[in-house]
């Protein structure tokens, strides 16, 4: 974990509902098979908390095997790309003619300040939300907060419906809140495709005077 978060890990580390959490992960990782491995689960806090531009909230990690490695959407480059991330290349694609990436492996997004963070950072495999519940949704809540309130001029990105829960906790006359439904073949349709949320985040980073991301 990139040290810039460490005022904010140490804090939530400490409290008791991560107390309870680790023990149920402790548990869990023993017991059963949890994607994704244990050094993985925070890499989201590996993006330098000060170059942070963009936040993507995702779902819960993908839960099968060698797929999840702590970024949310994102598969190693030796993975196939997962069905989400095909639409959101497909969006990409239509507001820009092509995406920069030749593989499912978001990396690249990270090291220009996207923060790609699951609402749930782990998962039983084969069992989709299955540590929904557990204490997750109060860590990913409080860095919502903590990014709100520590980085100006941030683009929240709020996919579907775990993601848009937490539009409350943003202060939209601060950062730029774009939301549509999920990039999932389940929902792309409803509202999705056509977002323009590529654009919208460039223009608004430029506006900042800010890089804009190669998407």
């Amino acid at each position: 974990m990139h040290e810039s978060w460490k005022p904010f890990l140490d804090s939530e580390f400490a409290k008791p509902y991560f107390q309870e959490l680790s023990k149920f992960l402790h548990e869990a990782y023993e017991a059963k098979r949890i994607f994704p491995a244990k050094p993985q689960v925070f890499r989201a806090f590996t993006t330098d908390l000060n170059q942070v531009k963009v936040v993507i909230l995702g779902q819960d990690p993908y839960h099968t095997p060698g797929a999840a490695h702590g970024l949310a959407f994102s598969v190693p480059d030796s993975q196939p790309i997962p069905p989400s991330l095909v639409n959101i290349y497909k969006e990409i694609d239509d507001e820009y003619g092509a995406h920069a990436n030749p593989t499912g492996n978001l990396r690249s997004w990270q090291q220009q300040g996207v923060l790609l963070l699951n609402n749930v950072l782990t998962v039983e495999a084969h069992r989709a939300g299955s540590h929904r519940g557990k204490g997750w949704e109060t860590f990913t809540e409080a860095a919502v907060r903590y990014l709100n309130a520590e980085r100006p001029h941030l683009v929240f990105i709020l996919w579907g419906r775990d993601a848009r829960s937490k539009k409350s906790l943003i202060d939209a006359s601060k950062h730029l809140v774009l939301e549509s439904a999920h990039p999932s073949p389940l929902s792309a349709y409803n509202g999705f495709f056509g977002n323009g949320h590529f654009k919208k985040c460039n223009d608004f980073l430029r506006q900042q005077g800010l890089p804009e991301i190669k998407w």
